[in-house]
Formats: structure tokens, C-alpha cells, sequence
């Protein structure tokens, strides 16, 4: 019986930290870093059709696109003469260290493994998902998580509950011109789990995002004003947790014009897991 279109979230994350503890002779940093996922989502809606096609709100190349690429390569992995339109509401900024991009990408390995049927194991999809870029795998396991190697070896984790102010200054990271920067620290110690979850850890890519992006430097400033700031990933986005929602959403509203900003909680569990459930 055919499947009914159906809508599933593909939630942002933050990278609570970010150490880099080797180079690999491919080019591929090993790192360290906590996954935290966010209640704030793009949304993609999928409905069977004879061809496969990517419609969105904002504009995106035809053919190009992680989401596109995400749906062929599983069309293809699994030799299925089905197709697919999906419908991409765009909410999250790209560039930003959110890992839209990569959610999108994922929450479409797991939205067309259900539109058409395959049962595919999502130890496969996250295998599969590692082809179209590092963070993909996360968004597949759907829970924030530890991640070691290039971030695909992954251990889920359960965080303190947090409210987070997310800040975007607007400016888009070239993550290849941080990861391939000679100034930036590619032998920091390895840290255990544990050690993280009591102690907190940087971001190892922080220094060279703001020599070489002022914006990011000047929103960290502007948001350590209120505590510890960090950023995501490789940047843009700054954060900065908080107890409440009500106390992180009174310094959003002292977020400079100039800048976008938003408050998420943090989710141990990403929406699409009970959403599937909920589809059967």
C-alpha cells in the first residue's frame, strides 16, 4: 500500500565543544566534540511521485543540494525505481554551524526509507549518510551524542537541561578555509567523557574564526557580557546556555539590530524519532 505524504523535522545542533586531536593522512581532522540538538527545526515534507524532485521556500540549486544528493544516493544505494517531491522549509541559516545543511540530508535518508518502504538499518544510513558529510551521521543517529573520529563514532549523551540564546552576526563559514588554516590547533589531548560532562572543553577552532571573521569575534564579546560564550562548530553562530527560558529570552532581547538571534532548548532526542513513531 502506498504511503500518505507525510512531514518530518530536521532539528539544528550546537557543538557544546570542539577539539581537534589529529590530522589524517586524507586530509580529515579526529576530533572530539558533544552534540547538542535543538528544538529549533527545518521542516521537509515528502510524497510519492514518478520522478525525484526538491521544491523549497528559499532558493537552491536544482541538483546540487544536500537534500537532492541525500535522495539519490539512496536511491541508487537501495535500486529503487521510485521517486519523491520534497517540499524543504528552510528556517535555519546556512554557513552558520547549526548543521542545517546536514539535518535536512539526514532527516531525507530517514523520511524516504519510510515513503518507500525499505527498512533499511539506520546503522546503513548513518553509514550512508558519512558520504554526504561529517555531521550527517549525528542527524541519523538523532540524539545528541559524543563524537569521536570525524564526529561518526558516536556515543549518546544525556545533558543537564539548558536554554540556549543562540546569536547568528549573518557572515557565512568557509569550514574549509578554518580546517585547512596553518594556525589552527590540530594536537589538543583527548579528553574522556566524563571529564567533559563535569569540566566543559573549548573550541578549537575558535581563534582562527575570529581573526579571520571579525563579525563572530564581536558577537562573542558582545555575548560574554552575560557568560562564557562559545561558538558552534566552525561558526558563525555564538551561544550561550541558561536555567530558564524566560532569562535567556531577556537578553535575546537585547540582541543588537545589527544581528539575528533566537532561544532553543536543548533535546536529548530529536523530534523526527517520535514523529516516525507516531507515522508506523
Amino acid at each position: 500500500m502506498a504511503i500518505a505524504p507525510f512531514t518530518l523535522s530536521a532539528p539544528a545542533k550546537i557543538n557544546l565543544c570542539l577539539l581537534i586531536t589529529g590530522r589524517r593522512a586524507d586530509g580529515y581532522h579526529d576530533l572530539q566534540t558533544a552534540f547538542q540538538m535543538l528544538d529549533i527545526c527545518d521542516t521537509l515534507s515528502f510524497k510519492l511521485s514518478d520522478q525525484l524532485t526538491v521544491e523549497s521556500n528559499i532558493e537552491l540549486p536544482v541538483q546540487t543540494n544536500l537534500v537532492y544528493l541525500a535522495a539519490k544516493l539512496l536511491q541508487e544505494f537501495s535500486a529503487t525505481n521510485q521517486g519523491a517531491t520534497i517540499y524543504l522549509d528552510k528556517l535555519l541559516p546556512m554557513g552558520a554551524g547549526l548543521g542545517g545543511g546536514s539535518s535536512d540530508a539526514a532527516t531525507t535518508l530517514l523520511g524516504l526509507n519510510r515513503l518507500w518502504q525499505l527498512g533499511i538499518p539506520v546503522d546503513a544510513l548513518m553509514q550512508l549518510g558519512r558520504q554526504l558529510g561529517a555531521d550527517v551521521p549525528v542527524f541519523v543517529f538523532a540524539q545528541s551524542a559524543w563524537g569521536e573520529g570525524i564526529g561518526e563514532v558516536l556515543t549518546p549523551l544525556v545533558l543537564a537541561k539548558s536554554y540556549y540564546l543562540v546569536v547568528s552576526p549573518g557572515c557565512h563559514v568557509d569550514t574549509g578555509r578554518i580546517f585547512s588554516h596553518p594556525e589552527l590547533t590540530r594536537d589538543s589531548s583527548s579528553i574522556t567523557i566524563a571529564r567533559f560532562l563535569e569540566h566543559g572543553a573549548r573550541n578549537d577552532c575558535e581563534n582562527v574564526v575570529r581573526q579571520l571573521y571579525p563579525e563572530v569575534d564581536e558577537a562573542l564579546l558582545w555575548l560574554n557580557k552575560w557568560g562564557p560564550a562559545k561558538m558552534t562548530g566552525t561558526g558563525s553562530c555564538v551561544f550561550l546556555p541558561f536555567d530558564s527560558r524566560l532569562d535567556a529570552e531577556s537578553v535575546a532581547r537585547q540582541v543588537p539590530e545589527q544581528w539575528t538571534a533566537f532561544v532553543a532548548q536543548g533535546l536529548d532526542k530529536s523530534p523526527v524519532v517520535s514523529q516516525l513513531v507516531q507515522l508506523g
